[in-house]
């Protein structure tokens, strides 16, 4: 018996099917099926999958593109694709129908289905007679030739009525009938799951859902003999017959680049060189050696054979446009590869100054679209976004969607929620399971937090929850990749409406589009671009010589710019600035550009998972011998002293060492980057080890290899995308060396961004002897501005800063500031601002000049006397009997700006009782190694890398610095709640210094001293 299931929908029908793509099409063809059709709701997110997972392991199952719709929640049917025509109307159908609705809803037209020329149709009636009745003569009117009548068993004690209301349509309008399941799970194990679906759908719990919840497992994938039972030979042949007429397959799909970028005149290729051509003189103001012409020959020549040019010059013009507008950028990913890409000035990196492996961008073999990431500032990028929807048109340009997954925390919430469990009782236990403990999975962390894991419903919570990870569950927008497309989008996939307004995203993401080797721009935000422009804006307006990545690119190497950097003098700068990246630097020592290349790619979970850190380390400072086994081996790692740094050195390893060839070495790099899903990467270990011990190499290296390719699975980081990064790291530390007030005012005019908040930067600054000054109502700028206080350089804080305060009111009081400043409340209050604009700037003491303190202030205000006429022109104040403390002025700074630039937390803290026993952070470069050491300080940041020691590092700030705190998990795990909620935190532990100078406090007992200043919240940066 052949079979075909024509109505199958996966978890892209989100909150409704159980299984993923992947899952179906495997057990329909262990089931032998001839064909499954993948019919999600109004979608086609899931076909993509579906359609690689055939491929990938070569299953003998055709796959049938289409989706399921409803109008009027009256009338269901499903389209199906029998050629590449009837796939382009699909799509045109769904992307209409999205586009009238907000997002994740659609919104179908009688239109839409009467347009119909080229899908076929499978009706599913509904138990209304007099519906059906109305739908069956509209569908025998206008599609008589494409259209069939699904019909279910589904055992549910509506199979006679169902199959009587089918059988008296086809004899009605003369419409053939067919089998079809209504699909929505690979197995009946998955109920519960589907369950558990529906009533998230519902905003109901599965004890309330009743009877519209399934009744039975029957809507999942059947065995033939049974499927034999339930509907005769006929129905099950119309199937067969429907599957033959679908021979659509997305491998039909072919990307066409747009072509209007090509001027009269010119072809592709030859533009293309024009451009590469001007950029030459641009970068190589000197002229181009002979090997650097060869590269670039070479690259041409491909990118001609490849036919990428289009490609190319569509980032060009994108990048010429933010030239044009004043947009820093700066093109990152393996674009860094390619002296193209430098010469179009697409990306920044000189591929003098790293080992160019173009292949790693473009190469026949892996037969794909490059890949050219460029980040612009990220305040401005939306520009570059309009700019591309105008040239292109809405219609041939959209953003790539995300898929947004179930992950633990609203998986627990979820399903919590569905069992019937309380919002309270859920959101505890979220708040007190430490997910950072691998060694205490969270299932053990239930019993003490109330929940008793023998219970019936606690281990259905738990079995669901592990369930529904990873789920699908909405579609979102990239962060920035666009498809761009010579013709109508919507004839290469459907798109969408966002969130966002004026957003349209396509309903695939970035991993399907590399499936199907479409082409994908990324336009991505950087806020350290932003903060790096505004210092150039500031410097500019001082000296006739423009500053520009390029002028101090050019400059070379700075010896003290390095000497800065050794010794971790990095907050606030590029990449280099988190607590495990200070506490690399004084040990790798950068000295040059490529130093810094490697120290942005050292400090990852890859080589540190991979046990390559200390290797390199003990090599570079020439501890070990720096040794090869081969020559082909030494051709690799040559530049990272033996060890693997980067992922394309792992992929390069595996080809001259493990013989595998570059379609290989790239299934291994996808394998690699997917292996924590899917645990894919096994199925090269046998090739990797065997390879290598074949070709002379000790079996111990070779699995010493294979466990390092492991440590970089999902964790792998790009040489080129390092280099990229490393350009704006040696940037930022440049300008905060030799220009560091313009540097800071530039980080905190760009916030929110980067690793810390406006108070560790001010107070990084005043470490570092700049003066700063409070936001004041005479002085002030909305933004924050480089002034000079007595011929130095000072900080004035902007308006910006005020919590609550309203645009419109920093607008009025910059607009209608007189010359001669404010000289009164009253002035001020003619401004017409809001009550809650008056006290957000009296709370932040911006009065001070006016008024003895922020409390007179706030007094001052509430007095309503003066609006009347009699008391217009009196302008007297009065009184207020109250003198705050430096406590008071503390909690109010940090209420209303989030920092004070008078005095720390501590500081007072330390004037109020007796901390004679704590060791402050000045003082802990005198302290023996291994001595027992009492601090004390405001939590600032928590960070547990993904290492497979399960250590925290925490970042204590007292009023001189930050003190370095290493927390093991069976101290994180005894002491849980002060680990992890404590602001304030004592530390009782063992200080530990290494050869090269650095401090940790490895932490002992912690006690949280929260309570000692309870009224101030100084934020945190935990986990990110």
């Amino acid at each position: 018996m052949l079979y075909s299931e024509l109505f199958c929908q996966s978890n892209f029908s989100f909150l409704c099917g159980a299984s993923d793509p992947e899952e179906l099409v495997n057990t329909a063809a262990f089931l032998n099926y001839q064909a499954l059709a993948i019919t999600d709701e109004c979608s086609v997110a899931g076909v993509v999958r579906a359609h690689a997972e055939i491929k990938r392991n070569r299953l003998p199952l055709k796959l049938i593109i289409g989706a399921s719709f409803t109008l009027a929640e009256e009338f269901s049917f499903l389209l199906l694709c029998p050629y590449k025509q009837a796939y382009s109307e699909l799509c045109r159908i769904i992307t209409n129908a999205r586009s009238r609705s907000p997002k994740g809803e659609y919104h179908l037209a009688e239109w839409d289905i009467k347009s119909v020329k080229h899908c076929l149709i499978i009706w599913l009636p509904s138990l209304n007679r007099d519906v059906n009745l109305h739908w069956g003569k509209w569908l025998q009117r206008y599609h008589s030739q494409r259209c069939w009548i699904g019909v279910q068993r589904l055992l549910d004690g509506q199979d006679h009525h169902r199959f009587t209301i089918c059988s008296d349509l086809t004899e009605s309008f003369s419409i053939p009938l067919c089998a079809c399941t209504g699909v929505l799970m690979h197995h009946p194990k998955q109920l519960p799951l589907q369950h558990i679906l529906h009533a998230m759908r519902t905003g109901s719990t599965v004890d309330k859902i009743g009877i519209a919840a399934l009744s039975n497992a029957e809507r999942a994938l059947r065995p033939l003999n049974k499927l034999r039972k339930l509907y005769p030979a006929q129905w099950l042949y119309e199937t067969q017959k429907i599957s033959e007429l679908c021979q659509f397959s997305l491998e039909e799909l072919k990307y066409q680049y747009p072509k209007e970028l090509v001027p009269t005149g010119y072809t592709a290729t030859s533009y293309l060189r024009e451009c590469v051509e001007k950029g030459i003189k641009k970068r190589f103001p000197e002229g181009i050696t002979h090997e650097v012409r060869q590269v670039i020959e070479k690259e041409l020549l491909l990118i001609k054979e490849q036919a990428y040019e289009y490609f190319f010059l569509t980032i060009y013009d994108i990048v010429q446009f933010a030239q044009q507008q004043g947009i820093l950028y700066q093109g990152r990913g393996s674009a860094a590869n390619s002296v193209v890409c430098y010469c179009l000035e697409i990306t920044a990196v000189d591929p003098r100054q790293i080992n160019v492996l173009f292949e790693r961008f473009i190469s026949k073999e892996r037969d794909e679209p490059p890949d050219i990431d460029v980040d612009f500032e990220h305040e401005k990028r939306e520009q570059i976004i309009q700019y591309i929807y105008r040239k292109y048109g809405r219609q041939r340009t959209a953003l790539a969607a995300t898929v947004i997954t179930f992950r633990f925390r609203s998986a627990f919430r979820e399903v919590g929620k569905a069992l019937g469990f309380a919002e309270s009782q859920l959101g505890y236990v979220l708040k007190n399971i430490n997910r950072r403990d691998k060694a205490l999975p969270w299932q053990s962390q239930l019993s003490a937090c109330g929940m008793d894991p023998a219970q019936v419903k606690v281990k259905q919570l738990i079995a669901l929850v592990e369930q529904i990870i990873g789920l699908p569950r909405h579609l979102s927008q990239h962060v920035g990749g666009f498809v761009i497309s010579d013709g109508p989008l919507h004839e290469l996939v459907p798109t969408e409406n966002t969130a966002m307004p004026d957003r349209t995203v396509i309903q695939w993401d970035k991993d399907d589009l590399e499936s199907l080797a479409l082409l994908k721009v990324d336009i991505l935000a950087l806020g350290m671009l932003t903060a790096i422009q505004k210092s150039f804006h500031l410097l500019n307006k001082q000296f006739p010589q423009p500053v520009s990545i390029p002028f101090i690119t050019r400059l070379g190497d700075d010896r003290q710019v390095y000497d800065m950097v050794c010794k971790a003098d990095t907050v606030g700068v590029f990449q280099i600035e988190s607590r495990a990246q200070m506490t690399m630097l004084p040990r790798l020592k950068p000295r040059c550009y490529y130093d810094l290349v490697v120290q942005i790619a050292i400090v990852r979970p890859g080589p540190i998972q991979g046990e390559m850190v200390h290797p390199y380390l003990r090599r570079r400072h020439q501890l070990d011998p720096v040794v090869y086994p081969s020559k082909e081996v030494e051709s690799v790692l040559g530049r990272t002293m033996g060890v693997p740094i980067f992922q394309e050195q792992v992929i390069q390893l595996a080809m001259v060492a493990a013989g595998f060839s570059g379609g290989e070495a790239d299934q291994l790099r996808r394998a690699m980057a997917s292996w924590k899903k899917n645990g894919r990467l096994y199925e090269f270990q046998e090739k990797v080890v065997s390879g290598m011990t074949q070709r002379g190499y000790d079996k111990h290296y070779a699995n010493q290899i294979f466990e390092q390719i492991k440590g970089f699975g999902g964790y792998g980081f790009p040489e080129a995308h390092s280099a990229s990064f490393a350009v704006l790291a040696y940037v930022s530390c440049w300008l905060k060396h030799y220009f560091p007030v313009e540097f800071y005012v530039g980080l905190l005019n760009s916030w929110p961004m980067g690793f810390y908040t406006p108070s560790q930067l001010v107070r990084d600054a005043q470490q570092h002897n700049i003066k700063v000054l409070p936001v004041c109502i005479n002085a002030s700028s909305i933004e924050h501005e480089v002034v000079f206080v007595q011929s130095e350089k000072a900080i004035r804080l902007g308006f910006t800063l005020i919590k609550g305060l309203s645009d419109k009111a920093k607008d009025s009081i910059v607009s209608h500031r007189p010359c001669e400043g404010y000289q009164s409340l009253r002035q001020i209050q003619q401004l017409s601002l809001s009550r809650a604009d008056l006290t957000a700037l009296a709370s932040a003491n911006a009065f001070h000049q006016l008024a003895d303190n922020r409390y007179q202030t706030r007094w001052e205000m509430m007095n309503q006397e003066k609006n009347l006429p009699l008391f217009a022109n009196q302008d007297s104040q009065q009184s207020f009997a109250f003198t705050p403390s430096s406590l008071d002025n503390l909690i109010e700074d940090y209420a209303a700006t989030g920092l004070s630039i008078e005095h720390h937390p501590i500081a007072l803290l330390a004037n109020q009782r007796s901390l004679n026993k704590y060791c402050w952070s000045k003082d802990l470069s005198n302290k023996k190694n291994k001595s027992l050491v009492r601090i004390i300080g405001c939590v600032t940041g928590r960070q547990a890398p993904g290492t497979a020691s399960g250590v925290t590092f925490l970042t204590l700030e007292d009023h001189f610095g930050n003190i370095n705190v290493v927390v093991w998990q069976a101290t994180a795990r005894h002491q849980q709640q002060p680990y992890l909620k404590a602001s304030l935190l004592q530390v009782d532990g063992i200080l530990e210094r290494s050869p090269e100078g650095v401090i940790h406090v490895i932490a002992g007992k912690l006690t949280d001293r929260s309570d000692w200043l309870s009224a101030i919240n100084v934020p945190s940066r935990d986990f990110h």
